[in-house]
């Protein structure tokens, strides 16, 4: 069974990233994956909208449809998506060579996880990404 990073790590991991892909970002600002995207940016990360509705930028960013498409680095994949669509999810994350996989706060999937850890990704699961930043690096 997967355990999440200690604090440190997950510390480490938020400090040294730039660049993250929002799996399952939405347009609509009272959402919640909107509102933490756009925290993220204001906490100076970039952010790559992944959705594949989406047709114009979404927080000043152009979307893309998967995560195999963004042709930049990208340390953190950050998803939105329901428990039982995260193992595609985790084998596009591997294969497009990010550093971890974040599975919001309420998502759990031990065979994504798996997929993941054993490409080398930090997993983190069942955690907010914007609680994590403001509580281990002081601000959010």
């Amino acid at each position: 069974m997967h355990q999440n990073p200690d604090h440190d790590e997950i510390r480490s991991l938020l400090k040294n990233a730039k660049n993250i892909a929002v799996v399952g970002l939405s347009d609509k600002p009272d959402r919640t994956s909107h509102m933490i995207a756009r925290a993220l940016q204001e906490a100076g990360y970039r952010i790559f909208p992944v959705n594949p509705v989406l047709k114009e930028p979404v927080l000043g960013e152009k979307p893309y449809a998967a995560l195999a498409e963004i042709e930049e680095p990208i340390d953190i994949v950050d998803v939105f998506r329901r428990s039982e669509y995260c193992v595609p999810i985790a084998k596009d994350a591997v294969a497009a060579g990010a550093k971890a996989l974040w599975l919001q706060q309420g998502i759990v999937n031990e065979e994504a996880a798996a997929i993941a850890s054993d490409a080398g990704l930090t997993v983190v699961m069942d955690r907010c990404i914007k609680v994590d930043h403001a509580i281990l690096l002081g601000r959010s």
